[in-house]
């Protein structure tokens, strides 16, 4: 990593990883590097022992009931539409709000043109949450499930999923939460949310490798499989085996990733996950202060530091977000995200659907000197446009 760069895009992808974790996946791999549950010898039963013991910490990470209901993906994009394309039926009704990432918003149309589903989508307030009542409302006899999006990657806002899905649990409707902002940030317990699905992923604050996430289950809810193939099991059916994890999880596993995720988890878990919130809702906090005081920067979202992760969006008055961007990484050596961020409604309600916002978000690894540099750029790109 070039030891200058301020990196501020963490919602995006966390970097660096902690130290040690790539030097010991890529150890681990060249141990056990086979396909696991697809050999009887010794080293694939060990692969398959690294898999059960990732889903087992995985269940308790999440407070999930049943670690074979822990399902392998690419990434949370790739759960969220294994849950959607592998629940709804033609005449289903789903309630979601406008807070989705295109993970959501995209899979959610394909299935209105292709199934005749039908969507409804909750508003969010000024400071970005939506309230629990607003979901109540929307929610019709054919409702078949709610879809919430944990913590926003525009403004940072934690939703209250738990109220949520007591909502969804009086109902008996199934509601699945988009944890990609919030696995590894804030508590995400399936139990006390009432959830019947999560959604993640281990680039962003799990602090793994990117390719590699995963959904967890509640055994009560039934995913039909959408992708078919060799599951290491009952080889001599044409039909995909209807047993979990391997009813959803066709073709041979990313072990490396498996393993980077489980690496960085334990970094996590290590230094603790109120610790590591704690100090990036100061830093964030730090940076709201200081963008607060410069003239002609339009800050969006809460006011408050509760209920938020590290992310802040921005915009400075007379300069476009990309010309904004460019200049923080050509002239200061820092990288932020700029654009729509794929959740466009969220820029509609905020009016920024034409120009986008500069957002920062935070990571573990940054420091008090990292804010106030880029607090000091934006200062003198601010100072350039006014």
């Amino acid at each position: 990593m070039d030891p200058e760069l301020i990196y501020l895009d963490n919602a995006a992808t966390t970097f660096p990883k902690p130290p040690g974790v790539l030097e010991a996946m890529m150890a681990r791999y060249r141990q056990i590097g086979v396909s696991p549950g697809r050999g009887s010898y010794d080293r694939a039963a060990e692969a398959e022992g690294v898999l059960h013991q990732a889903r087992e910490k995985l269940a308790r990470f999440f407070g999930a009931p049943d670690p074979d209901r822990v399902i392998f993906t690419a990434n949370a994009t790739d759960s969220l539409n294994l849950v959607l394309s592998g629940l709804l039926q033609p005449g289903d009704h789903v309630v979601t709000t406008r807070l989705e990432h295109n993970s959501v918003l995209r899979p959610l149309h394909h299935l209105q043109q292709r199934l005749g589903i039908s969507c409804s989508l909750v508003p969010f307030s000024g400071e970005g949450f939506i309230d629990p009542d607003d979901v109540a409302a929307a929610i019709r006899p054919e409702t078949r499930l709610v879809v919430v999006n944990h913590a926003s990657n525009v403004l940072g806002t934690v939703q209250p999923v738990g109220d949520v899905g007591g909502i969804c649990a009086a109902r008996r409707i199934a509601l699945l939460v988009d944890a990609s902002q919030s696995a590894g940030k804030v508590p995400v317990d399936m139990a006390a949310m009432k959830a019947y699905a999560v959604a993640f992923t281990g680039h962003k604050s799990l602090y793994g490798p990117t390719g590699i996430g995963g959904l967890v289950l509640h055994p009560e809810l039934e995913i039909a499989p959408t992708r078919f193939g060799g599951t290491g099991i009952e080889s001599s059916s044409r039909v995909h085996t209807p047993r979990y994890p391997h009813r959803l999880e066709a073709g041979t596993h990313n072990l490396m990733g498996i393993i980077g995720l489980i690496l960085g988890m334990d970094y996590l878990m290590g230094r603790g996950l109120a610790a590591v919130h704690g100090r990036e809702t100061v830093l964030t906090e730090r940076l709201r202060a200081g963008l607060s005081e410069i003239r002609g920067v339009e800050l969006y979202g809460p006011t408050a530091a509760s209920n938020r992760v590290a992310v802040l969006s921005v915009n400075i008055q007379g300069a476009a977000p990309e010309d904004v961007g460019a200049i923080l990484d050509g002239d200061f050596n820092i990288a932020v995200r700029v654009g729509l961020h794929c959740a466009p409604l969220v820029h509609e309600a905020l009016g920024t659907a034409r120009r986008g916002a500069v957002r920062f978000s935070l990571g573990c690894f940054n420091t008090e000197a990292d804010i106030d540099r880029a607090v000091a750029a934006m200062a003198l790109i601010a100072g350039q446009h006014s």
